[in-house]
């Protein structure tokens, strides 16, 4: 809202004619701007953390039979990098690649088990995960982000029973 200011007697004066500079009210802008802001802040709420559920089994003698032909095994080395094969240890041929480069392959495995399979639900991909001395807490955040990431629906976390064939090819590239 705009007013003028006039002078407090009323009365003219004498000479030039001033010419008054309009105020403005800015009262009821304020008002709606603490509105809008009270507003919000009562609406909003505010995002609340998620964590993955994480469960380790206890620790058995008795060994755990999976299917090879659906089983991926993922080894966590250092300098964010890691080891992953299909199949049998000693079987199986193993590749190196980036951490950041690992969601392609769980990806292209989990296409290759359903393809095999013939998209058969009750013959999904198994992913065993195993952190090595050489990997970090945050390179085994990042798999299981990308385990969530790409609907892995079953995983598990071994890192007592890395065998020596996979030491020595991490060895050999030296990730280990």
């Amino acid at each position: 809202m705009a007013t003028l200011t006039t002078p407090r007697n009323g009365w003219a004066v004498k000479g030039k004619s001033k010419t008054l500079a309009p105020g403005i009210d800015l009262t009821a802008m304020v008002d709606l701007a603490f509105l809008l802001i009270t507003f919000f802040m009562l609406t909003t709420s505010l995002s609340k953390m998620g964590a993955m559920e994480i469960a380790k089994p206890i620790d058995s003698n008795e060994p755990i039979d999976l299917a090879e032909s659906r089983t991926m095994t993922i080894l966590l080395a250092k300098n964010n990098q890691a080891a992953y094969y299909m199949g049998e240890t000693g079987k199986a041929v193993m590749y190196q690649t980036d951490l950041s480069e690992i969601q392609k392959q769980i990806a292209h495995n989990k296409k290759v088990v359903a393809e095999r399979y013939h998209k058969d639900s009750s013959k999904f991909m198994i992913v065993i995960i195993k952190p090595t001395s050489g990997s970090n807490y945050k390179n085994f955040v990042d798999i299981m982000d990308e385990i969530h990431i790409g609907s892995v629906q079953s995983y598990f976390i071994d890192d007592k029973n890395i065998s020596e064939q996979e030491k020595t090819f991490m060895k050999q590239r030296g990730i280990l």
